[in-house]
């Protein structure tokens, strides 16, 4: 089953990346399972008529019962009963792989009643692309309607059966939400069977798919399907900061890869010395800075006034010593351990760091002299101009000017005396 960014040959095989996780939707490795057995000649001692299907590139699995005369294995497309019609998805895995799988999703044999019809040909296959092109288009309408009807949940995803006649929303909210109005406005505009499914936010990012911080696609999505709590106790034992940016996933919550080696930190901590925050010596108190877990080291700095003192490492086995030499009162001359850092105040940096320049000798710069100002410039300032045009032109007005007052002065009648 190739994603939809990728072209399918006649078999349905993918053509492009080769369902190998590398296409432009992140979405070809979803919960990948490798049935070892049906690749080696040999034969299943402990077969059963179980297999697991998988729909949507992983994103939905499945158990089904597999007739003898399906003549059907692992990789074949297959139409299976979904209830409510049929529905196009491939095997992988069959045998008694199936029964480790059931086993580990806690799943019983007898609950599984639904059977694989028949092995899928390329007009089911044509149905199920067709499927899945109408699926993009309908999230976009969903969550327009959501929003017109003010409701406070999130569509995630929407599935459609390969014949069409049920599509599946799963979507996330905070709390109960009363969508029967909402079912009946989607029934109208897709016109088909709907089915509302509440998902959480981690289901929904392994859903989706994508690539995390480490560089790799997301655990949710191609492997990992029992989701476990994660607290912020988790990165304390393991030193790291607290920032929640850069503990969270894409899912918005912490990641789930902090309890991968929660075990083995919780475990190399239990030979740490409780309470040995502070340590008491003849040169002053020792104050823990940080802790190297592994190597079982314990870093201490002196308390100074002028900020923190020499950095000094020692073994877990030292720092017992000490604290047991605190409790009769007794305090050593120093703390016996190696020294890894210089003091790092103000005063140490400026006496090491000396003079940049010492030695080099800098060319002479001449200051730029400085632009006179007029005074009012800002206020009805005359834009800048050529100085000899603009005197030019001042004088020139002033010629015009005394001309016009010396013409109105002969004009004027003279006054007679009395």
């Amino acid at each position: 089953m190739a994603c939809t960014g990728c072209s399918t040959n006649k078999t349905g095989e993918p053509a492009g990346c080769g369902n190998n996780g590398h296409c432009s939707t992140g979405g070809c490795n979803k919960l990948n399972t490798y049935d070892w057995l049906a690749v080696m000649d040999l034969e299943d001692p402990c077969g059963t008529d179980l297999v697991e299907v998988s729909f949507k590139n992983g994103s939905r699995k499945d158990f089904f019962v597999n007739p003898t005369h399906n003549r059907t294995g692992t990789g074949d497309f297959v139409v299976v009963d979904s209830g409510s019609g049929y529905d196009v998805g491939k095997i992988t895995l069959s045998g008694d792989l199936v029964k480790l799988q059931m086993k580990k999703k806690k799943a019983r044999e007898d609950k599984v009643y639904l059977e694989v019809l028949r092995k899928a040909n390329e007009s089911d296959l044509d149905k199920m692309e067709r499927a899945r092109e109408m699926e993009r288009p309908a999230l976009v309408k969903a969550r327009a309607i959501v929003n017109t009807l003010s409701l406070e949940m999130k569509i995630g995803d929407v599935e459609y059966q390969a014949d069409q006649r049920k599509a599946t929303f799963y979507y996330t909210a905070d709390g109960r939400v009363d969508f029967r109005e909402l079912v009946r406005a989607y029934a109208k505009e897709f016109r088909t069977k709907i089915e509302m499914r509440q998902i959480g936010a981690r289901q929904e990012s392994g859903r989706i798919g994508g690539i995390g911080s480490c560089g790799r696609e997301l655990c949710c999505s191609t492997w990992l399907t029992d989701f476990k709590s994660v607290s912020t106790s988790a990165a304390r034992y393991q030193n790291l900061a607290i920032n929640q940016a850069k503990l969270s996933g894409q899912c918005g919550r912490l990641k789930c890869c902090l309890n991968y080696e929660l075990d083995t930190y919780i475990d190399a901590l239990k030979h740490f010395p409780k309470k040995a925050d502070k340590l008491i010596t003849k040169m002053g108190r020792a104050v823990l800075i940080k802790s190297d877990i592994f190597k079982r080291l314990m870093f201490y700095s002196y308390e100074t006034d002028k900020g923190r003192g020499i950095l000094v490492a020692l073994d877990v086995e030292r720092v017992k010593e000490i604290l047991a030499m605190n409790k009769k009162n007794e305090f050593p001359d120093e703390l016996p351990g190696e020294k890894i850092l210089v003091n790092d105040s103000n005063s140490d940096r400026e006496e090491e760091s000396g003079d940049v320049t010492e030695g080099f000798e800098m060319p002479e710069s001449k200051p730029k002299a400085r632009k006179k100002r007029r005074k009012g410039g800002r206020k009805g300032s005359k834009p800048r101009g050529n100085k000899s045009q603009s005197s030019s032109d001042s004088k020139t007005t002033n010629k015009r000017n005394h001309k016009n007052q010396k013409g109105n002065n002969s004009n004027r009648p003279n006054k007679k005396k009395d």
